[in-house]
């Protein structure tokens, strides 16, 4: 048996031990991330922690600790009202709100995990409060990320654009954006209505922030007033979105800096915060794309398109090389996916039985759609931003519903933009 058949296989154990036994996957995937890379691979221990996702480490900790310090103080309940106001209590308007910021966010320019980075922990404050589905919230957070994400002007979009040009391949800029967008609303909407979207119409909250008849829900009282705490968290809420958006500075290194100016200055709201950072996600994420880091050293990842590419039938290597996208995208970079994966289509576009724009657009969309896996970075950050949940059954529906859209959604954007041969 191959190495790279010996890895997948081994990761089909990691995930049947983790579900079956109840062991922090994390954990499980560093065991796996030793023993094939050093067996199976010849890796040491520098090659093993190539793969350690340290930049996203400090994101998940970063982030999370400066929303822990901002539910501490207040700040979040303060937000959350502030959105009632914004839609005059409609509270069924509210993750479409999360969307189209998380949306704009992403197509002027920020990179999608900094926009979900930043929206999240909102948006879940407000569904805890609320009683929202988290799946919901989430959900409608990372969507709307990537429906903006193509935009010609955003990170994923000059890219993917970028690598088009390079490969002398016919390109749209305004397909691959709107295919995107509308590809995400799609999926947004019927995560709306399947997880209770349609019966928060009934529901709404008096614009300052009372249940009709002028009542102020209990626990909610002074919660407009704004203290200093409450002043300088919202101020540095603007400086983490100045930071990344406007000078291109690491989410998670600013977070953690604002953090740690909040907390000199009130270190008694700010002392349980450190206990609130969400380790076991921390914990959980970075083990698994560790041991992803390592198939990758070893060459599963090339191993799997290869062999795509030589099946010979170009509309059927086209859908696997879809799937193959959503699938390795679920836990790894899926910017990088797509960067492997167009070249690898080069061959079978030049052919001239596949348009190229339809195929290059349907990659896209599977790659990014699937970003709401717990494994992804927006994913990992929608599990740790959640407050009030049960993370073990959160996590699970998380993967449940990225299997889902692992499964669905190729197959539809293959048979909607590329078995017509568009471009």
């Amino acid at each position: 048996m191959s190495a790279e058949l010996i890895s997948i296989l081994v990761l089909a154990v990691v995930f049947v031990i983790a579900t079956t036994r109840s062991i922090n996957m994390g954990a499980l995937a560093f065991a796996a991330a030793f023993g094939v890379g050093g067996l199976v691979a010849g890796l040491d221990a520098d090659g093993i922690f190539a793969g350690f996702p340290g930049d996203l480490f400090v994101v998940l900790v970063g982030v999370t600790y400066l929303f822990a310090i901002a539910r501490a103080n207040g700040t979040t309940d303060w937000l959350v009202h502030a959105a009632i106001r914004l839609v005059r209590g409609r509270i069924v308007l509210i993750p479409w709100v999360m969307f189209a910021i998380t949306g704009a966010l992403t197509a002027i320019g920020a990179v999608s995990p900094a926009a979900v980075a930043i929206v999240a922990p909102i948006a879940l404050s407000f569904a805890a409060r609320y009683g929202i589905s988290p799946l919901l919230m989430g959900a409608m957070v990372v969507h709307g990320a990537q429906g903006g994400g193509f935009s010609p002007i955003s990170i994923y979009g000059s890219i993917v654009n970028g690598i088009v040009e390079r490969e002398n391949l016919p390109g749209s800029e305004l397909t691959l954006f709107l295919g995107s967008l509308v590809a995400n609303l799609v999926i947004a909407g019927v995560v709306f209505v399947l997880f209770g979207g349609l019966k928060l119409s009934a529901r709404r909250q008096e614009p300052g922030g009372t249940e009709p008849g002028g009542t102020e829900p209990e626990g909610q009282r002074g919660s407009l007033r704004l203290t200093p705490a409450i002043g300088a968290t919202l101020a540095a809420l603007v400086a983490l979105v100045v930071a990344v958006l406007g000078f291109d500075l690491d989410a998670g290194l600013s977070s953690l800096t604002l953090a740690v100016l909040l907390s000199a200055v009130w270190p008694d709201t700010s002392r349980k915060a450190v206990g609130e950072i969400a380790w076991p996600t921390v914990l959980l994420i970075c083990g698994v794309l560790t041991y992803v880091g390592v198939m990758e050293e070893m060459g599963t990842i090339d191993y799997a398109g290869n062999a795509v590419g030589d099946i010979g039938i170009p509309l059927l290597a086209a859908l696997l090389l879809c799937y193959i996208g959503a699938i390795v995208s679920a836990f790894a970079s899926s910017v990088g996916i797509m960067g492997a994966l167009i070249p690898l289509a080069v061959p079978f576009l030049a052919q001239g039985e596949i348009g190229a724009i339809g195929m290059i657009t349907a990659l896209a969309i599977s790659a990014t759609v699937v970003d709401v896996s717990p494994f992804s970075t927006n994913g990992a950050l929608v599990l740790a931003a959640a407050p009030e949940v049960d993370r073990e059954r959160f996590f699970r529906q998380l993967m449940v519903y990225g299997g889902i859209v692992v499964a669905v959604v190729p197959a539809a954007v293959w048979l909607v933009l590329v078995v017509p041969g568009f471009g």
